[in-house]
C-alpha cells in the first residue's frame, strides 16, 4: 500500500513553501506557510500550527504590539468559532477544523462585503471602512483561495467523473466540490460557475 502523500513536507527552510500572505506583514502579524494546497499553518520555532491556531497566537501578537483595532476583529473571530463549536457539540460527525475555521471566515467575509456596499450606498464611509479594516483582517488567515480557471477546471474534472450532464446534476457537483475544495473556494461564486457549467 503506497503511503499518504504529506502535502506539507519541504515546507520549512525555503525547500518548496511560501510565506504568506505575499503583502508586508502589519506590526503583531505573524508568518505563515502555504501547502500546495493552499492550506495555511503558522511555523513557530519549527512546528506547525493549524489555522485556529494562528488566530490564537495572532490575538497574543496584537494585545503586545498594542493594535487594538486588529486585536478586536481577532477577538471578534474567536467568538465566531466558540458559537460554532458550541453548536456543533451535539453533532453526529464534526468538519476537520481548518475547514470548519475556513467556513466561518467566509462567511464572515460575505457578511462585511454586504455591509460595506450597505454603507457605501448609504453614504456611510467611515463605517464601511470599518467594515474593511475587518476583511482585510480576516483575509490574514484564509488559506490561499483558487482562481476563477482552476475552479473552471475542477469543476469540469468533477462533471466528467460524476457523468453529470445538466441543472439536475448542479446539487451533486457542487456538493462534490466544497468536500475536495471548500477551504479554498468561495462557494457562493462557484455556485454560479456550476450552474454555467451545466447551462
Amino acid at each position: 500500500m503506497p503511503l499518504p502523500v504529506n502535502p506539507w513536507r519541504g515546507i520549512i527552510a525555503g525547500t518548496g513553501g511560501h510565506r504568506e500572505p505575499p503583502s508586508p506583514r502589519q506590526p503583531g502579524q505573524l508568518p505563515l506557510v502555504c501547502n500546495a494546497f493552499g492550506a495555511r499553518r503558522l511555523i513557530i520555532h519549527g512546528n506547525e500550527k493549524m489555522i485556529r491556531d494562528t488566530i490564537k497566537a495572532a490575538q497574543v501578537a496584537a494585545m503586545k504590539s498594542g493594535d487594538k483595532a486588529r486585536l478586536a476583529a481577532v477577538r471578534l473571530i474567536l467568538a465566531k468559532l466558540k458559537d460554532k463549536d458550541i453548536e456543533l457539540r451535539t453533532a453526529a460527525s464534526l468538519p476537520d477544523d481548518d475547514t470548519l475555521v475556513t467556513d466561518v471566515l467566509q462567511k464572515m467575509m460575505k457578511q462585511r462585503r454586504e455591509s460595506i456596499a450597505m454603507y457605501e450606498q448609504g453614504g456611510r464611509p467611515e463605517l464601511a471602512a470599518a467594515e474593511a479594516a475587518e476583511v482585510a483582517v480576516i483575509e490574514d488567515f484564509l488559506p490561499a483561495q483558487m482562481g476563477e480557471d482552476e475552479v473552471k477546471a475542477a469543476i469540469e474534472a468533477i462533471k466528467a467523473e460524476l457523468g453529470a450532464a445538466g441543472p439536475k446534476d448542479m446539487g451533486r457537483v457542487i456538493a462534490e466540490l466544497k468536500a475536495r475544495h471548500g477551504t479554498v473556494i468561495d462557494m457562493g461564486k462557484a455556485s454560479a460557475l456550476v450552474k454555467a457549467a451545466l447551462a
